[in-house]
């Protein structure tokens, strides 16, 4: 089975807090990873790491082999230093260039006499260095502004958002329930869809044959993903009318609706009952039978142990155990971490 997701030595520092800390773990292709640890362990933030919410400090998340994240290191602070002076140099040339260039003609032409060139190049820099604020400093300023905030904006576009990951197959529910609580149940789950649409601008004002062509696809789509998650029979009903654990179930069929080959579930048993959470861990499973491999946060270890191939463990932000279910239930670390036991 080939790893689908791999983290190598991923760190994720917010000023002195390090949230995440030099944590290597791989999502095979086809399995349930579990992240599990005390509340703070930095389990949501490895996540949103995942998702392109935060960018790594250190390290490197692959998703299918391609980078999803560019680390903001030292490097990049120099690129943009260095394309910054050197656009404030330019801005600085391109307003004076004339000038300096003639004065250094004027003072070191002589009749009939070779044109010395490498010294008239030399008084040009030097007249340059010498310029008043107002004839280089404002140009220096201004180039130095420019030059630093669009290289800037070049590798903040480079890096992955959440929605470019997700279009890259990564999808993701939240800890705390985000539904658009007064739109219908079929419509939230069309929304999650929007990302795969391919209908254009003229053909939603035109209403052209395409657009009833997609609209009708999307419908017949959005209905079977309902069924598959058991909400068929409410789809007209707003989504503020469902029960909690329908609402969960919702929000998985929302986030299902982006086609992901990755869904990361972020505490999907939180504040269900146990029937519900046995429920769940079949959802959970026909999800995976979908061809969906799936990583989730939980605290419900019922849910944990029942459906998860592979667990790992987060404390203080450092991984500190990773194994089958059974391994992990039974590491001292773990039941330290968990239970508050000092090790021997």
């Amino acid at each position: 089975m080939s790893d689908l997701l791999q983290l190598e030595n991923v760190t994720v520092r917010f000023g002195g807090l390090t949230a995440v800390d030099d944590v290597t773990l791989t999502v095979p292709k086809g399995s349930v990873h579990s992240v599990i640890g005390p509340n703070g362990a930095g389990k949501t933030t490895l996540f949103n790491t995942v998702t392109g919410v935060y960018v790594p400090s250190e390290g490197h998340v692959r998703f299918e082999g391609r980078d999803l994240g560019i680390p903001f290191r030292l490097r990049t602070i120099a690129l943009c230093a260095f394309v910054a002076l050197a656009t404030a140099l330019f801005a600085v040339l391109a307003v004076n260039v004339q000038t300096i260039w003639e004065q250094a003609i004027i003072a070191n032409y002589i009749y009939q006499q070779p044109f010395p060139w490498s010294k008239a190049m030399g008084d040009a820099f030097v007249s340059l260095s010498t310029l008043s604020f107002y004839d280089g400093g404002l140009p220096l300023v201004f180039g130095f502004v420019v030059g630093g905030a669009g290289t800037y904006a070049v590798w903040n576009a480079s890096r992955l958002t959440p929605d470019k990951v997700a279009e890259r197959g990564v999808s993701r529910t939240f800890q705390n329930i985000r539904l658009f609580q007064n739109m219908s149940v079929l419509h939230n789950v069309l929304v999650g869809m929007s990302g795969k649409h391919r209908t254009r601008f003229l053909d939603v004002l035109l209403r052209l044959p395409r657009y009833y062509r997609e609209e009708r696809m999307a419908t017949a789509d959005a209905t079977e993903l309902l069924d598959f998650v058991g909400l068929k029979s409410h789809s007209t009903e707003k989504a503020s009318a469902l029960c909690y654990g329908d609402q969960r179930r919702l929000e998985i069929a929302r986030a299902l609706a982006s086609q992901p080959r990755l869904l990361l579930l972020d505490e999907p048993a939180a504040g269900m009952n146990p029937t519900e959470s046995e429920s769940l861990v079949e959802l959970i499973a026909r999800i995976r039978d979908r061809g969906v491999t799936v990583m989730l946060i939980e605290h419900h270890m019922d849910v944990v142990m029942n459906i998860s191939d592979r667990v790992t463990v987060l404390d203080y932000g450092k991984k500190i155990a990773e194994g089958t279910p059974l391994e992990v239930r039974q590491n001292p670390k773990v039941i330290a971490a968990y239970l508050g036991v000092e090790e021997e």
